[in-house]
Parts: structure tokens; C-alpha cells; sequence
């Protein structure tokens, strides 16, 4: 299994899932979705972290993606609506940028942000 990075998470969580082994994660996203795993009291999911250009690509991802350089995850926490995840990662880290969908919430920490959207 992965080495692990933060108390709730492991780096291969952050994998890109193409398999090509990009799996490095912004501290900073990091510590977003640490104190989101503490707040809620259950696991959360990445369901999408690092992707390489390539992978980005094929699956119709953003040309500029923070997936491309380690500063988003895709999340999921169990048994929580995503509008709810939204809201509270809004509510405690303003700076953050954060893309609001059906099944999973976008957490990333741009440099030119916050950003905010609707999937």
C-alpha cells in the first residue's frame, strides 16, 4: 500500500489513474481535505487527484486544469451530500476554489483564484 501522507490519507489515493505514476498532492489540498475528513467524522473519497497532460486530455478535462499540477481532488464523503461538502469548505476556507456537482465536490487551491462553479 502507499505511503501515507497526512493522517487520513495515502499518496496513491492522489494517483493519476491513467497509472503512469504522477501522484504528488499540493500540501495546501491537502490540509483542506484533512480538516474535511475531521469535520465530518467520515472517509473521504478522492475520486479523481493528479492527472498527467495526457490522461487530462482523453477524459475531456480543462486545458488548464489543477488536476495537471497537484492542486485538486474530486471528492466524495460518505454520506454527505456534495452540496453540503460545498458549503462548508466555502464557509471555513474562503481562499480555496470550488466546483459544485451532483456526485462529487472539486476542491483546489489556484494561485489565481478562488473560483467558483456549478457542474
Amino acid at each position: 500500500m502507499s505511503e501515507r501522507i497526512s493522517p487520513h490519507f495515502r499518496r496513491g489515493e492522489f494517483a493519476c489513474s491513467c497509472g503512469c505514476g504522477f501522484d504528488t498532492v499540493d500540501h495546501g489540498t491537502l490540509e483542506i481535505l484533512e480538516a474535511t475528513r475531521e469535520h465530518f467524522g467520515v472517509p473521504v473519497t478522492v475520486t479523481s487527484g493528479c492527472r498527467c497532460p495526457e490522461y487530462n486530455a482523453r477524459i475531456g478535462g480543462a486545458a488548464h486544469s489543477q488536476h495537471k499540477v497537484s492542486r485538486a481532488a474530486d471528492i466524495q464523503v460518505k454520506g454527505v451530500d456534495p452540496d453540503e461538502v460545498h458549503d462548508w469548505i466555502d464557509a471555513n476556507f474562503p481562499f480555496v476554489s470550488l466546483g459544485r456537482y451532483d456526485t462529487f465536490t472539486h476542491v483546489d487551491t489556484r494561485s489565481d483564484g478562488p473560483a467558483r462553479w456549478d457542474g
